[in-house]
């Protein structure tokens, strides 16, 4: 377990050694991994921090909005309407791989406008040890990570907690006093609902993918999952009304695990199921069907792209 009271000076340290008086970008999701290395940076280099939040149109539900909220004290804050040119790059893509490889460079693109606007030769980073594990050992690539573009225009990427686990980030935000929200917070996909839906990106299956999330997150809280999601992983004939549909099947899953490199799906009463497809199915007239996963990782990974 990660020592907070040496690792929090030690990292302040080494982000002042590496940017030294220059100024630096830190690519700001809301999940806890970016914000704790936002915190660290924050305080390491001051104003001449400039927090980017992307939002890419592959976000949660209301992600934007608690953004501006939660870190509404810096005040450099920027939050960058990207949905278009995301969409647009990701249009008719499918394989998983070269979704997050398109995802990856044009974050970096967005960061390096940004970065040139503050003058920034920097970009602050909250890669954490599994993401490094998975991309390096081929299971799949991070936006952060594997999916960066060969050429990127800065002079250096910092990534203060590259070698933390989840739980060990979340130690270091409770020692840093941020907010619980943020803390506590479940993961999320660096590539958002690129990898909830199965098969090209659609603005209709986030949709289906971002409410029916909204959904899962809600209704499991009370099971204190590691990680709880919904995925839009194909279509499937129904009945709504008097009429037969053929809609969206939403997969459920909902994991236990200590740093999510293996997970356990947990075991969620038929009460609260039948209650989470009333809700999605009730919802999004397109949703024929929703299914539970109980499949462990390994041999499934936890998201399904």
């Amino acid at each position: 377990m990660v020592d907070t009271e040496t690792f929090t000076p030690d990292a302040v340290e080494e982000i002042e050694t590496e940017i030294g008086d220059e100024n630096a970008v830190i690519a700001l999701s809301g999940g806890v991994d970016s914000s704790v290395a936002a915190a660290l940076a924050y305080e390491a280099i001051g104003d001449r921090l400039t927090p980017v939040y992307v939002d890419t149109g592959l976000m949660r539900k209301g992600e934007t909005e608690q953004i501006r909220e939660t870190f509404s004290y810096m005040e450099s804050l920027r939050v960058v309407d990207a949905k278009d040119r995301f969409l647009e790059a990701l249009s008719g893509v499918s394989d998983p791989e070269e979704k997050r490889a398109i995802i990856g460079e044009q974050f970096i693109r967005e960061f390096e406008r940004e970065a040139n606007d503050a003058d920034a030769d920097y970009l602050v980073q909250g890669t954490i040890y599994p993401d490094r594990i998975e991309s390096e050992g081929g299971i799949k690539s991070h936006h952060n990570v594997g999916g960066l573009p060969e050429v990127v225009d800065f002079d250096g990427i910092v990534e203060p907690v590259r070698d933390l686990y989840k739980d060990e980030v979340r130690e270091v935000a409770r020692h840093l006093g941020l907010d619980e929200l943020v803390a506590e917070r479940m993961p999320f996909p660096g590539p958002g609902l690129a990898v909830r839906v199965i098969g090209p990106v659609t603005e209709e299956k986030l949709e289906v993918a971002r409410d029916a999330c909204h959904v899962v997150e809600d209704e499991l809280e009370e099971y204190e999952p590691w990680q709880a999601l919904a995925a839009v992983i194909g279509k499937a004939t129904g009945v709504k009304g008097d009429n037969r549909v053929h809609g969206w099947v939403v997969s459920v899953r909902s994991v236990e695990s200590r740093d999510g490199m293996t997970a356990r799906a947990q075991e969620i009463d038929w009460e609260t199921l039948q209650r989470i497809q009333s809700r999605i199915t009730g919802t999004n007239e397109n949703v024929a069907r929703v299914v539970y996963d109980v499949t462990h990782k390994p041999p499934a990974t936890i998201e399904y792209e």
